[in-house]
């Protein structure tokens, strides 16, 4: 198992920006060397769903997929996902759903994230935060158990190519992005005061799943903050209230200063299990920023206005995309012809143009706190 002072020497090069880490040598005056993440396991919900929600509930339809896969692939968008150009920059293949039982392969992660998850049960999808947890937990124990099965001389079956090995458990990148639909779906069925009065209690079952984690033996976090759900294009364009609701972009501010409460809490949340799980390592992302400044910059990175969106309908008559329907002789639901000009692909997730932009820019540890906290994650960190 990799010491916590070597997994704080990988931490230093997510934060100064060596995206390519994976394969770099480095030296901490005690033999180590060469050290790089052999698997990723990611949490999460459609932001970084690979299929699993397609798997296990209903089809991602087509025009889903068409920018890089070229047919839907059970992503919510026309192409990559945030979480693909990690596994890219890590050197490491794209991460199989959890849920989805043909073509996986597990060799070097899997992805337990689930459209619609929050980290509270009773949400919009049953694979909450905990469920993803468990199944975690079940998976290393049956893989676990299968190899220890196998004696030392004895052939490796041809299932077990696509398993991780034991020992990578301890030394895989443990990512998260989940929390949005908590707030989403709290937005929907009851207050906004009631909203920002759940985050505490939202946050404390996210601190527990980590506890869990670490206890399984993880110890390299990386935790994207929720992004700013006032800009996302179905907000605006379904919420009304007092004049004035709307900040110069567009956005809603009342749900982006709510997003911005969770995260300060969630930032708050991540620095006291700094305190508590010693030999662990934390990269606290700021994606609300990251997206944002794409967003209020959308001309000049070369982007549509960023309230319009590429695929479905939510003007007068409501198609999600994938769906089309004719209304008093007007088709609606036809994807536009340059999703890459777009920030939204569908008023709710970002177009592949977008993910790109943003990974572009949180690898490299431009929109991380680990510059301010590394002596934290490595030593008797204080809040």
């Amino acid at each position: 198992m990799v010491s916590w002072r070597e997994i704080c020497v990988v931490n230093l090069l997510l934060v100064f920006g060596f995206v390519a880490f994976s394969t770099a040598a480095v030296g901490d005056g005690n033999g180590f060397q060469n050290f790089s993440f052999p698997a990723i396991y990611n949490f999460g919900d459609s932001n970084s769903d690979t299929g699993g929600i397609s798997a296990a509930m209903w089809p991602v339809n087509a025009p889903n997929g068409e920018t890089f896969f070229g047919k839907p692939s059970g992503r919510a968008g026309d192409g990559r996902l945030i979480i693909h150009f990690i596994a890219e920059k890590l050197q490491l293949p794209y991460l199989s759903p959890y849920l989805d039982s043909i073509g996986t392969n597990f060799r070097h992660g899997a992805n337990f994230a689930t459209g619609g998850s929050s980290i509270r049960p009773g949400g919009y999808s049953p694979f909450h935060l905990g469920i993803q947890i468990s199944q975690f937990m079940q998976f290393k124990t049956r893989t676990t158990t299968l190899y220890s099965q196998l004696s030392p001389n004895r052939k490796v079956p041809p299932y077990k190519e696509s398993l991780p090995r034991s020992e990578d458990f301890s030394t895989a990148l443990y990512t998260f992005d989940i929390g949005q639909n908590d707030l989403s779906y709290g937005f929907q069925h009851s207050t906004e005061e009631q909203v920002r009065a759940s985050i505490p209690k939202i946050l404390a079952q996210f601190s527990h799943a980590v506890k869990q984690l670490y206890k399984e033996g993880a110890r390299v976090f990386w935790v994207h903050n929720t992004g700013p759900i006032g800009c996302l294009p179905y907000t605006a364009l379904y919420y009304t209230s007092k004049p004035g609701y709307l900040d110069r972009i567009g956005c809603v501010k009342p749900r982006n200063e709510i997003a911005q409460e969770f995260n300060r809490q969630l930032k708050n949340k991540v620095s006291r299990l700094r305190t508590q799980l010693l030999q662990a390592a934390f990269t606290y992302v700021d994606m609300y920023s990251v997206k944002y400044a794409v967003i209020s910059d959308a001309k000049n990175q070369g982007f549509t206005d960023p309230m319009n969106f590429c695929c479905g309908s939510f003007y007068g008559y409501h198609i999600n995309c994938g769906k089309k329907a004719t209304v008093n002789g007007t088709v609606y639901g036809t994807p536009c012809n340059h999703p890459s000009r777009h920030i939204s692909w569908d008023g709710i997730h970002y177009s592949e143009a977008a993910n790109l932009w943003v990974a572009n820019h949180i690898l490299n540890g431009s929109f991380s706190d680990t510059l301010f906290s590394i002596d934290e994650a490595c030593h008797h960190p204080q809040t």
